[in-house]
């Protein structure tokens, strides 16, 4: 059976989600009329008030709640790791949970955590602000974003500086010869996709080259493969491939080595997220890097912030290419 939600409570007595949630957690500004009719709502739904909203800041349960995009991007279990380190020093437990790039499974897992009444959320959120996400904010749910962000949201957040990173790689290979640069691209429902994507496509337009050489993928290995093999495909292939996450980015790196295409004498590649199994590909991987140890620790510290009503400032960490073997000159008869 479904669970009954405030949304259910709402509709049933005829008021706003947020009159329904002031008068289940007994807030004082609501008129007797809107009392009677949403208790009433409640009781005839069978609406449980004790494991959601009333409980979310009367009662503390020392546990935290972590909503990552993908559990299997070795950036987001960074990230949560250094999360669930540092909730451990604090004595808090920390429920881990898998968006797996899914608005849906994001807002099962966001009902998980208000049931569990966590005392708050650390989460890289999937697209725009969803049913769940607007209902835990009304119901002052503490919250921060890690990694990306809801364009227009006053949610304190910790990201990157996508744009200098992707600038930097493209004016490298520029510098190497390269006109023709191809860009696997995350899911413009992303903040990361989308600022990313700019950031190439400003460069390219900076630099003087083609930037329609994009293939639009969803951060994942699949679309890592396909992106590799489409740009390879095209009647006249990019020199170089950036790629925007680090799962996509060993995608491409495999269509490489499938088709026996030489790294960096026939095709260079950059990859997003500097991970230690980039090093052990031959030649070692480039990478535009960022710190999500780093973006984890302050996120957890944010969020403690938060929940004690203290002022909190987002921050955006820098970027870095580093380089490595898998990038080279261009030759004379590919520019």
């Amino acid at each position: 059976m479904k669970a009954v939600t405030i949304h259910d409570v709402a509709a049933r007595a005829g008021v706003s989600v947020g009159t329904a949630s002031r008068v289940l957690t007994g807030h004082p500004a609501t008129s007797a009329r809107s009392r009677d009719l949403v208790q009433k709502a409640a009781s005839d739904l069978g609406y449980r008030t004790n494991a959601r909203a009333g409980s979310l800041r009367s009662s503390h349960t020392d546990t935290i709640g972590v909503l990552v995009s993908d559990i299997r991007n070795p950036f987001f279990a960074d990230i949560a790791q250094a999360i669930e380190q540092k909730a451990l020093i604090a004595g808090l437990a920390t429920i881990m949970c898998n968006a797996n790039e899914s608005v849906t499974q994001q807002d099962r897992y966001l009902d998980l955590l208000i049931n569990q009444r966590v005392d708050g959320i650390i989460m890289a959120p999937q697209g725009g602000a969803s049913g769940r996400l607007s209902l835990a904010r009304e119901w002052g749910m503490p919250l921060v974003f890690v990694d990306r962000v809801i364009d227009g949201s006053e949610i304190p957040s910790v990201t990157s500086d996508n744009d200098s990173g992707i600038h930097t790689a493209v004016q490298r290979l520029v510098e190497m010869g390269h006109r023709r640069i191809g860009y696997i691209a995350g899911p413009i429902q992303t903040s990361t996709g989308r600022e990313r994507l700019a950031a190439f496509e400003s460069a390219a337009r900076d630099f003087g080259i083609d930037p329609d050489l994009v293939f639009h993928g969803d951060f994942q290995y699949e679309s890592g493969l396909a992106g590799a093999a489409n740009l390879l495909d095209l009647p006249h292939p990019p020199t170089a491939i950036i790629a925007a996450d680090s799962l996509m980015t060993l995608g491409a790196a495999l269509v490489c080595r499938q088709r026996g295409v030489r790294i960096p004498q026939e095709l260079s590649l950059i990859g997003y997220d500097d991970e230690p199994s980039f090093l052990l590909l031959d030649p070692p991987l480039s990478v535009i890097a960022h710190d999500p140890t780093r973006m984890g620790e302050l996120a957890f510290d944010m969020l403690m912030d938060v929940e004690a009503d203290r002022a909190v400032q987002s921050v955006v960490l820098p970027t870095s290419l580093i380089e490595r073997g898998s990038i080279g000159p261009v030759e004379r008869n590919e520019q």
